[in-house]
């Protein structure tokens, strides 16, 4: 069992499970595969640049890679609509989902502004 001891460590890892999953259920059902290779990139990348910036070598190499994984989840946004906008995702799927994305986007984005602002910690 793998050990992971922070929210958006665990939050980024379980949303990526969720991309793989659905993924493989379009591909599947809907025998689309290329905007399903590109939110799977998308947005499995996130959680891996989540775990790459719990090993950063400083505070700016912190911010780098985690605002990577925000470009990655506001990339992962724009598939999802694409996906919803061309009938390969349903309305119910689709806003299941995209409240996982927007809830990792805004959770980047917080740890980003107090990492960067840590004086500002209190203001979101």
């Amino acid at each position: 069992m793998c050990i992971m001891d922070n929210a958006i460590e665990i939050k980024s890892f379980q949303f990526a499970i969720r991309i793989v999953k659905l993924c493989k259920h379009i591909q599947d059902t809907k025998r689309e595969f290329t905007l399903t290779k590109q939110l799977l990139r998308s947005g499995t990348s996130i959680g891996a640049n989540v775990a790459e910036s719990q090993q950063a070598q400083s505070r700016p190499d912190f911010i780098a890679k985690l605002s990577i994984a925000l470009k990655e989840a506001v990339e992962t946004n724009y598939w999802l609509r694409l996906l919803c906008a061309t009938g390969y995702l349903t309305e119910i799927e689709y806003l299941s989902v995209i409240a996982d994305c927007k809830e990792l986007e805004k959770l980047q984005t917080a740890i980003i502004r107090s990492t960067k602002f840590p004086e500002n910690s209190e203001i979101t």
